[in-house]
């Protein structure tokens, strides 16, 4: 679980409730209005029906998991592992590597493309291909959720229209005044709410966890190429220590 993204979301929520709270004496029912809610949140969502395709959008649900519960393997896990499968390659060849045990799916197609024995450029082809589409469909995914972002204070504006239209063409009538005015206002405060407290935050996570890997499987990639190479394991080691942190940089030697 990605502890950050819940106390954020948690306590930005709550921090608005309790200011909210605290600004209408405990009268929290004034901030609720049916009408600006179809405005910006129904409106949000049916724009951004008619900008992506359905498969995007189910796609883009399934994505938000990752803001919330996302697994990842760290890059120094993943070097780890790519040493000892160069390792067990310069020892018995490609075809030792065949009962690997290899949890990261990328790493995995990487390795049996070279166990089947696939030329350099085509496994290097394949695999940049992968990296490429995948990075291009997530990317996709964190679209939506910014679109939705976007689309709150557009459509908080326009609802702030609607009820002033509304309120001005009752002016004689004391009573409409107050049900407009209220669209007119409420319709801006869940259109902010919605951009900066809820989808443009979690777009922005969803973007670094595309960006992550992305990122490791570049490395992945590196390690195959070398692997396939037949570079000496300790050179290996050194190349992908390069993704890493400066400080975390150094490889260990044995005894340290």
């Amino acid at each position: 679980m990605d502890l950050a993204t819940v106390i954020g979301l948690v306590a930005t929520i709550g921090m608005m409730v309790w200011a909210m709270y605290l600004s209408s004496a405990g009268n929290l029912v004034m901030f609720y209005d049916f009408v600006s809610i179809v405005i910006v949140f129904g409106g949000s969502f049916t724009v951004v029906f008619m900008k992506f395709t359905l498969a995007q959008l189910l796609g883009s649900g399934k994505a938000l998991g990752k803001a919330f519960m996302f697994k990842m393997e760290s890059p120094e896990e993943l070097i780890e592992k790519a040493v000892q499968l160069a390792d067990s390659a310069r020892k018995g060849g490609f075809l030792a590597l065949e009962e690997a045990e290899i949890p990261n799916a990328f790493m995995q197609k990487g390795i049996n493309m070279l166990v089947d024995g696939h030329d350099a450029d085509v496994v290097r082809g394949t695999l940049e291909k992968d990296i490429d589409l995948t990075y291009e469909r997530h990317g996709i995914y964190v679209g939506v959720f910014k679109q939705l972002g976007d689309l709150g204070p557009a459509m908080g504006m326009i609802g702030t229209l609607i009820g002033l239209v509304a309120m001005l063409a009752n002016m004689s009538d004391p009573k409409a005044i107050g049900p407009a005015m209220a669209v007119a206002l409420l319709t801006t405060l869940y259109g902010a709410l919605q951009a900066n407290c809820l989808f443009m935050p979690l777009a922005d996570k969803m973007s670094i966890r595309n960006e992550e890997e992305k990122s490791n499987n570049l490395l992945i990639l590196d390690a195959i190429m070398g692997i396939q190479d037949g570079q000496n394991p300790k050179v290996i080691e050194g190349m992908l220590r390069n993704y890493l942190m400066a400080k975390k940089r150094e490889v260990k030697t044995e005894g340290e």
